[in-house]
C-alpha cells in the first residue's frame, strides 16, 4: 500500500539560538531557545548537528534502517511496520507492513539481500522480500508459544536470531530443499524472556541479555550452512548451543547488548542503571559501572572503546573502555533547552510557594530533544569501528540523528 504522510523535522546547529520546524507547508520558529552558556562537554557537542523527526504522537518501539539509509522501517507500538523514504529533508510513507496480528516488538533490515524480518506478540515472524515494488511475507517456524521480544540478522544474512518470551532463543535459517525458514532452539541456562540479542563479527557467537538478571553468549554454529568456526577468545570448540558465557551479577533485566566491532568485548546495561563490559581477551572479566541515571534501554559500540547508551533519562550519554576497572562516563549528548525556570523572578518564586507549596513552575516539557524515553539507538553513517552519525526512537514518537564527533 502506498501513501504519503508528512513529518516535522527540526535541526540544531551550533551557529544558531533557536530551533527551527520544516513542514511541507512553511517553516515557522519554535518559542524555546538554547542555552547561550554550555558546559565543557557540552561545548564539544556542539561541533555535531542533530535533527529530530517526529512521526506522529504514537510510540516509537524499533526501527531499521536500509542499506544506504533512504529508507527507514518503525513500528508506531501496533501491529504495522510502516516505512518511509526521505526525499529532501522530508520523510514520506511509502509501504505498509501489515501481516503480524500483535504488537510489533522487533525489526531489522539486512542491508546486502534486502530483507526485513520482523517480530511480534504474536508468537510470528516473518521475513519480507521486495518483489515488484510490493513487500511480501514468508511465514517463519519459529515453534515458541510466548510473545516474541527481539529479532536480529546474523552478519552474513543467512540465519537471524529470535528472542522471546518462551525462555529460548530461535536461530532461524532458509532451508532450500523445501523452500521455507526453520528455526533451531537454544535453551540452556536461560530461565525468563530474553529482551535482547547481539551478534559476534565471525556470524557464530550470539549475545543475549534476559530477565533473570543473566547476560550469556552463545555458540550458533550450524553445519548445514556454514563452516565450521575456528578459535576465538570466547571459546575454542563452539558446538551448536554451547554457552561460552554466563554473567549472573547484572544486578537487573539485562535491555541490551553489543558486541565490540572486533568481537573482544561485550557491553550491555540493566535495569540498576548499571552499564557493563566482559573483555574476552583479558579471562572475560567483567567491569560495571553504577550510574546516576535512569535505566539504560539501548546500547551501542561507536568505535572499539567508545559506547553510546539511552533509556529512560531520554538522551544518549557517551561512555570508554580502555580495560579491565576502566569503563568510565565521559559525557552527555545534547544541548539542554532554556526553560522558563532560568528566569522566574523572585515574585513568582514565592507564588509557586504560597498556591502549590513547591517553587517549582508548571511545567511539562523536558530540557532534552526527546520528550520520552529512548528505546533503541541504530549506526546510520560510518562502519561499527567508527561511526559517525546514529539515529534514536523513543516513546514520544519522534527520531533523531545525532552526529557523533569524539
Amino acid at each position: 500500500m502506498n501513501s504519503s504522510r508528512q513529518t516535522q523535522v527540526l535541526f540544531f546547529t551550533p551557529q544558531c539560538s533557536a530551533a527551527f520546524v520544516s513542514t511541507a507547508q512553511s517553516p515557522r520558529s519554535l518559542t524555546t531557545d538554547l542555552r547561550t552558556e554550555y558546559t565543557d562537554s557540552e561545548k564539544e557537542l556542539l561541533c555535531s548537528n542533530m535533527s529530530l523527526y517526529s512521526f506522529g504522537l504514537e510510540p516509537l518501539s524499533c526501527h531499521a534502517w536500509n542499506k544506504d539509509r533512504t529508507q527507514i522501517a518503525i513500528s508506531p507500538n501496533s501491529s504495522v511496520v510502516n516505512i518511509y523514504q526521505k526525499k529532501g529533508k522530508e520523510w514520506n510513507k511509502i509501504h505498509e507492513l501489515r501481516e503480524h496480528s500483535g504488537r510489533i516488538t522487533g525489526i531489522d533490515w539486512a542491508p546486502e539481500s534486502n530483507r526485513i524480518v520482523t517480530c511480534a506478540s504474536d508468537r510470528n515472524a516473518y521475513v519480507w522480500t521486495l518483489k515488484d515494488s510490493v513487500w511480501k511475507p514468508t511465514l517463519v517456524l519459529v515453534r515458541i508459544n510466548r510473545a516474541a521480544t527481539c529479532v536480529k540478522w546474523s552478519p552474513l544474512e543467512n540465519k537471524f536470531a529470535l528472542g522471546s518470551g518462551a525462555k529460548l532463543i530461535s536461530v532461524c535459517y532458509f532451508e532450500k530443499e523445501n523452500d521455507w525458514w526453520l528455526s533451531k532452539h537454544i535453551k540452556k541456562g536461560i530461565c525468563s524472556t530474553v529482551l535482547s540479542l547481539d551478534w559476534h563479527p565471525n556470524n557464530i557467537l550470539l549475545a543475549a541479555g534476559s530477565s533473570d538478571l543473566h547476560c550469556r553468549v552463545f555458540s550458533t554454529y550450524i553445519k548445514e550452512i556454514e563452516d565450521k568456526p575456528g578459535p576465538t577468545p570466547w571459546g575454542v570448540k563452539m558446538p551448536f548451543g554451547e554457552m561460552l558465557l554466563e554473567n549472573k551479577d547484572c544486578g537487573g533485566w539485562v535491555h541490551s547488548v553489543a558486541f565490540s566491532p572486533s568481537g573482544d568485548t561485550l557491553a550491555w546495561v540493566s535495569h540498576n542503571s548499571s552499564i557493563s563490559v566482559a573483555d574476552a581477551t583479558q579471562g572475560k572479566e567483567v567491569t560495571q559501572l553504577t550510574t546516576e541515571h535512569l535505566p539504560l534501554l539501548s546500547v551501542l559500540y561507536i568505535s572499539e572503546t567508545e559506547i553510546v547508551a539511552a533509556g529512560h533519562d531520554c538522551c544518549p550519554y557517551h561512555f570508554s573502555y580502555k580495560g579491565p576497572g576502566k569503563l568510565e562516563f565521559v559525557r552527555k549528548l545534547g544541548i539542554a533547552k532554556q526553560t522558563s525556570k532560568n528566569s522566574m523572578s523572585a515574585m513568582q518564586h514565592f507564588r509557586n510557594l504560597d498556591k502549590k507549596a513547591t517553587t517549582d513552575e508548571e511545567d511539562n516539557e523536558l530540557s532534552t530533544l526527546h520528550q520520552n524515553s529512548i528505546t533503541q539507538l541504530c549506526v546510520v553513517e560510518g562502519d561499527r569501528a567508527k561511526v559517525e552519525k546514529f539515529s534514536s526512537v523513543s516513546l514520544d514518537g519522534a527520531m533523531v540523528l545525532w552526529e557523533f564527533k569524539p
